[in-house]
């Protein structure tokens, strides 16, 4: 079901998926992926090579904190601030997130943090909900009405509280309280929103892992289970609901590849993203048609088929579900800013 253009882009697949399957704690996989290169891919590789991780890390359920900091590198990388974090973000000394955009709808890159200068330095105060990872992050990358700056999460006045979701994802409102920051850094409307197109389409990656994982699982039990002496396999029912999920699934792999691939290459790429965004909500029909094909019996938390499906429904309404993404429809198209 993967498209992967290159034997490059093969091999790090493989060498992905050879970590992320191995029997380590949160901390070790932590240590083996910072090792193995893969928070360097923002500086050593492309955004098509961190795609690749993130469709990996989506089939393995790979603790998002990865990805925050991947994100938060980015960001620190592709706006211009605060670059000394940059070398021990890609390292995995340091870990990150960011504040860049409305978790309820990702084309919304209103500031929700104030700063202002005191005497020769600049402080940050506001609020904002549903960060990912905030607990363990070391710098957080924030937009706020004077710029983009890197506030360390460390800091005093840095508030942190716990907001209850589904599916084990660590998300938290930061609170800010004259945390000192350096001067930040003005950027270009479209630099910010290409960034933040970039983190969405990355999302669509991991969501099609998911739904690699959730067919291939589908596909393993409806060949092993029978019904009336036969593979529920056989049945041209369960046939066509297959089907249909794979069907999906491609159209979601090819509209995410394909904003990737114009973000890459310096497009803004809203238009695509959206496409990507719709496409990729569908991944949630996915994993509940895979339970409907278990019998209802992946409800339970024994299989392991709930933590696939609740994956599915955060990442794919955190910044905005389908009927959000069909609203960026009118942004600038990608063949208009790509020549």
């Amino acid at each position: 079901m993967r498209v992967i253009s290159s034997q490059d882009e093969r091999d790090l697949a493989a060498m992905c998926r050879s970590v992320l399957a191995a029997d380590l704690e949160p901390d070790g996989k932590w240590k083996a992926l910072a090792s193995a290169g893969v928070l360097g891919l923002v500086v050593d590789g492309s955004l098509n090579d961190i795609g690749v991780f993130c469709v990996e890390a989506g089939r393995a359920l790979c603790p998002r904190g990865v990805q925050s900091t991947l994100y938060a590198a980015l960001a620190v990388d592709w706006l211009g601030v605060g670059s000394a974090w940059l070398p021990r973000l890609t390292s995995g000394e340091a870990r990150g997130t960011y504040v860049l955009f409305n978790p309820r709808d990702a084309s919304d890159v209103t500031p929700r943090l104030n700063v202002r200068r005191d005497g020769d330095a600049w402080r940050v105060n506001g609020s904002a909900d549903y960060v990912a990872d905030a607990d363990r992050a070391d710098v957080i990358v924030a937009s706020t009405d004077a710029g983009i700056v890197a506030v360390d999460a460390t800091a005093n006045g840095v508030e942190v509280e716990p907001l209850p979701i589904m599916g084990g994802f660590g998300v938290f409102t930061v609170r800010l309280n004259d945390v000192l920051v350096n001067e930040p850094t003005p950027v270009d409307a479209d630099a910010l929103r290409r960034t933040v197109n970039a983190m969405v389409a990355l999302d669509c990656l991991d969501l099609v892992g998911v739904g690699d994982a959730v067919i291939d699982r589908t596909v393993a039990y409806t060949t092993m289970r029978e019904q009336f002496g036969r593979p529920i396999a056989s049945f041209q029912a369960a046939q066509h609901v297959v089907a249909d999920m794979h069907i999906a699934l491609s159209a979601a792999r090819l509209a995410a590849l394909s904003a990737t691939f114009w973000i890459g290459r310096g497009s803004t790429a809203t238009r695509e993203t959206a496409i990507a965004r719709m496409r990729a909500a569908d991944v949630k029909k996915i994993t509940l048609d895979a339970h409907q094909l278990h019998g209802g019996m992946g409800y339970v938390v024994d299989t392991g088929l709930h933590l696939f499906s609740e994956r599915a429904r955060v990442l794919s309404t955190l910044g905005g579900g389908a009927d959000v993404a069909a609203k960026w429809l009118d942004g600038k198209s990608t063949w208009a800013g790509a020549r």
